[in-house]
């Protein structure tokens, strides 16, 4: 018998998606809607063309040498993503209370910082949560607290699927309910898997229950400026909750905003009272990537720092990003519009309120399954969809599948 003979693996609802539709020799009609990069209008994972120059320059550059970074990632990296996410003129950056460490995407600053929740937060050494996070979530977003000691993962209610879109009172109350300390998992903008967010009016009232009940806000930057076109529309509740004064960790991707999707590039960072904790928290953080993955990468990070320390990158950056945001927003408008022509039954506004790449279509599990089954349409098992992956040529094909899954009879 192996010594290997205990494992048990499974396999995500994703990954048994992407091997079904592998699997699926209808190659004429089958649409992969359940990705998470921006497919461009060719069906391709697409590559801003300012991010493909700057990699062949960073690629021919004789002074740049294969060495290990350090610890906690290229120093101007950090400084920029910072920056970047909170603005240059932010108080906490004038103030010097921010610790930003590089990491690998966004699930390694996740789980750096739920290592940091588990050696650092509150007075004792004991915390294990509760960590509250958002009903639908990333899949994986339970297990990475899980993985770094965390046993209490909690939910709260977000995406209401009979009105197709969040249910603030429901997700209020269940915040009002949580115990004093819990750490909150928000999305900032660009929600996975719903795409759904809350307005800057709803984030007032979250934030006034976070700071009453004391629950300490992790906000989730996955795809800033993909949402909007705009990035400090999609950064106005991180910015915000640093004005009034809140602590908060916050964990960044430029994986979906920098087309650097294989090059793992992610950034985690604190924002503190004070300075008092700064030195012991950077120290804190390094120990701890020591251990998960020593040092982070250097090429994506030397991509991203290039971009924001050169004006003229970061102007072509900003609008191949807003034209990437405008492309998604005109998908889902015409996905709606094509709806309305067929008669689909119910209201297909909810389609155009978000913004990014995801969005929630309101089928139901059955109707998922009509569209694998019967028209080779994969979507995410709670009937929501990469509407970036949607182009002319399969728009019709799939808001008919769309609408025979919901009048055919099952």
């Amino acid at each position: 018998m192996s010594v290997f003979s205990g494992a048990v693996g499974a396999l995500s609802a994703e990954l048994k998606l992407l091997a079904e539709f592998r699997r699926d020799s209808h190659r004429e009609k089958k649409v992969f809607l359940a990705g998470r990069e921006y497919v461009g209008e060719d069906g391709k994972t697409t590559e801003l063309p300012v991010i493909w120059k700057i990699k062949q320059q960073i690629g021919t550059d004789p002074t740049l040498y294969p060495e290990y970074q350090p610890t906690s990632g290229l120093p101007e990296f950090t400084r920029k993503a910072v920056e970047l996410a909170l603005g240059r003129e932010s108080r906490a950056l004038v103030e010097n209370r921010v610790v930003g460490v590089q990491t690998v995407g966004l699930s390694g600053a996740v789980r750096l910082g739920a290592e940091l929740l588990k050696h650092c937060y509150c007075t004792s050494s004991s915390w294990t949560g509760p960590v509250l996070l958002s009903s639908p979530c990333d899949e994986s977003l339970p297990s990475v607290f899980e993985a770094a000691g965390i046993g209490n993962v909690q939910h709260y209610r977000y995406w209401d699927s009979d009105l197709r879109g969040v249910c603030v009172e429901k997700m209020l109350e269940d915040l009002e309910k949580a115990p004093e300390q819990s750490v909150v998992v928000l999305s900032a903008s660009g929600h996975f898997p719903t795409g759904a967010d809350l307005s800057q009016e709803d984030w007032r009232r979250v934030i006034d229950v976070l700071v009453r009940r004391q629950l300490l806000p992790f906000i989730l930057l996955p795809a800033l400026g993909l949402c909007s076109g705009d990035v400090e529309q999609d950064a106005w509740v991180l910015r915000h909750c640093v004005s009034l004064g809140l602590e908060i960790m916050c964990a960044q991707s430029f994986s979906h905003s920098f087309s650097l999707y294989g090059e793992r590039v992610g950034h985690l960072f604190c924002v503190l009272k004070d300075d008092s904790n700064l030195l012991a928290l950077q120290s804190q953080a390094e120990k701890i990537i020591r251990t998960l993955w020593s040092c982070p990468p250097a090429g994506g990070a030397r991509v991203v720092t290039t971009v924001l320390t050169n004006p003229a990158h970061l102007v072509e950056w900003q609008e191949g990003l807003k034209g990437m945001a405008e492309r998604c927003m005109l998908m889902r408008e015409r996905l709606r519009e094509k709806m309305r022509l067929l008669g689909s039954p119910g209201s297909w506004e909810h389609l155009i309120k978000p913004g990014g790449l995801y969005c929630c279509t309101g089928l139901t599990a059955q109707q998922v399954q009509f569209l694998v089954k019967r028209r080779h349409v994969y979507l995410l098992p709670e009937g929501c969809l990469n509407i970036s992956a949607v182009n002319g040529r399969n728009l019709d094909y799939v808001a008919e599948s769309i609408h025979l899954a919901l009048t055919s009879q099952l």
